[in-house]
Order: C-alpha cells, then sequence, then structure tokens
C-alpha cells in the first residue's frame, strides 16, 4: 500500500480512560490497513499534521485511540460525529505476524497497547495463539483488555499501584506469568521498551514512537540510531527487529 490522503466522516469520538478518546472514522471506498502502521491527521490551525497508530481497521473504517497530551490532540477530542477528518494513511511498515509460528506474546505500556487490538485479531485469525501483557498506571486507565480477551487472547493486567491485576511493571507481569511464545511483539514509552530489552529473546519486534515532522520520511526529523545506521521511524519503522536497536 503507498501512501494515500483522504477525507474521513468521524462516526462516534467518545473518552474511554481518562485522558484517551477512541475515535472511528469512515471513508467508502478506503482499504484495510496492515496492523502496527499509523496515520497522519490534520487538525484546523496546526501547521503539522499529528501521527496517530491505528487501533483497527477494516474496509472503509478505522478506529483511533489517543491521549490528550497538547493542543492538536485537545482539538482532536472536541471534534464532534459528522466532521470530515483529513488523513494522511499507507505509512509505516507494520508488524509481521507471518514471524510468529504459533504462539505470541504482545506486551503493551499505556496508549501503546493501542495497535495491539488489530495485531490480535490478524494473528487469531491466522489461528495463532496470542498472550497479551499490557501495563498501566491505574485500573481506570486500562484499555483493550475485553476486546482482545473477545478475540480469545489470554490478557494479563500490570497497574503500577496494584489497583487491578498484577501489582508493579509489565516486566514484573512477564517474570510471575512466565507465557509460551515464539515471536513477541512490544509497543509502549521509551523506558518500558527499554526495561524490557534486555529480559526479551532475539524473536520479536519493537514499535518505536518519536516526535514527527512530516510523518512521510522528507523531514529526517524522527530518525533513531540502529545497527544498520540512521533510520526514520515514519519511513523505515515504526516497527524494529530487536536485532536492529542497538540498547
Amino acid at each position: 500500500m503507498t501512501m494515500d490522503r483522504k477525507i474521513y466522516t468521524i462516526e462516534s469520538n467518545a473518552p474511554v480512560a481518562p485522558q484517551v478518546y477512541r475515535m472511528v472514522l469512515h471513508a467508502e471506498d478506503a482499504p484495510e490497513e496492515r496492523c502496527g502502521r499509523f496515520v497522519e491527521v490534520e487538525i484546523p490551525g496546526k501547521f503539522l499534521r499529528r501521527p496517530i497508530s491505528v487501533s483497527m481497521s477494516e474496509p472503509g473504517r478505522l478506529t483511533l485511540l489517543y491521549k490528550v497530551v497538547g493542543g492538536g490532540t485537545a482539538a482532536l477530542a472536541a471534534m464532534e460525529p459528522g466532521s470530515g477528518l483529513d488523513l494522511l494513511t499507507g505509512l509505516g511498515n507494520g508488524f509481521d505476524t507471518l514471524a510468529c509460528r504459533k504462539s505470541a506474546l504482545l506486551i503493551g505500556g499505556g496508549i501503546g497497547a493501542a495497535p495491539l487490538h488489530q495485531l490480535c485479531r490478524d494473528l487469531r485469525s491466522e489461528g495463532k495463539r496470542v498472550t497479551a501483557i499490557l501495563g498501566f498506571n491505574t485500573a481506570s486507565e486500562i484499555l483493550l483488555r475485553e476486546e482482545m480477551e473477545a478475540l480469545g487472547a489470554t490478557v494479563h493486567v500490570a497497574t503500577a499501584d496494584g489497583s487491578c491485576g498484577i501489582r508493579g511493571l509489565v516486566t514484573d507481569a512477564l517474570r510471575e506469568t512466565r507465557p509460551d511464545y515464539d515471536y513477541y511483539y512490544v509497543c509502549g514509552p521509551m523506558p518500558m521498551m527499554k526495561a524490557l530489552y534486555p529480559v526479551l529473546p532475539d524473536c520479536g519486534e519493537f514499535s518505536l514512537e518519536e516526535r514527527m515532522g512530516c510523518g512521510t520520511g522528507l523531514c529526517f526529523g524522527c530518525t533513531v540510531q540502529t545497527t544498520a545506521g540512521p533510520r526514520r521511524i515514519c519511513h523505515d519503522g515504526p516497527v524494529f527487529k530487536k536485532n536492529m536497536l542497538p540498547w
């Protein structure tokens, strides 16, 4: 799929957790996005588009989960159903579901759990077992547990304050649950991913986040160092195999 620009119609836009919103968009002829890709959203009055992970994609429909962290996402949260939204789609490389043979481990932290929803669906549709470990600060912030369980995944939740599930971080939940898997996928804040890096084997991939200028690879604003040299998260990622990350 190549990059495309299209006007989507907002079907719904509502809070699902503190400062986190779910937006469902519709465009009649839009193709399904590969899991792990992202879109660039044009927000009226803002010079730069905002990159947002695709949480779920079907032909003609996109679901975005986003956190309000500044003026741009606050403006996005205020948009009403029926409004049009200008999106760049077909961005990023996405997750490699074929790398998993039989059993996958998905690890997400906070809003980083968003792209794991479609990944879970796609892996399950390929007949693979899925175990997910999702980490949050507190119970009110939990996202996508029920949705993943409805897809047939085994879901373990860790909360830093112990208000739900395992008390602690995703590293604590990984050590306590000892899940069986042949491939893993990680998405979340950088401190979480760097804490997981030394305790996970090489058979997996990480979805990185970085501030983006253009989101299309032209400005080189989201360049990171890899074992293969500098790479652009928006163009060469956001998903990288573990052995490409020099952490």
